[in-house]
């Protein structure tokens, strides 16, 4: 049996039972299940910069909506956030890359 100890979607477990296969899983609570979060957030990020893949970056979009649910935000609330800062700081349509900044 291999060790994944990672999130996965929410059927995940039934697909792998439906294909006659066996699995172990938990529930957690959010606060539990918050970190496993995270670590998914990272996996889904590199699957799509290696694949660049649409559904990649669908699952990243799955995996920041929840985080937002569970820490409180309304995932409009999100794209309000997104649209001030991009008022504020601008946003990544003109493909500004930074090379040298001097400090004081």
């Amino acid at each position: 049996m291999k060790i994944y100890n990672k999130a996965v979607r929410d059927r995940i477990p039934e697909i792998i039972c439906s294909k006659g296969e066996m699995c172990n899983y938990e529930g957690l609570n959010d606060e539990e299940f918050l970190p496993f979060l995270q670590l998914k957030l990272i996996e889904e990020s590199n699957e799509y910069i290696e694949s660049g893949d649409e559904e990649e970056l669908a699952d990243l979009l799955e995996v920041i909506f929840r985080i937002a649910e569970i820490r409180g935000i309304d995932p409009a609330r999100l794209d309000e956030i997104r649209k001030e800062k991009s008022k504020i700081a601008g946003s990544f349509k003109k493909n500004v890359v930074l090379v040298a900044f001097e400090e004081d």
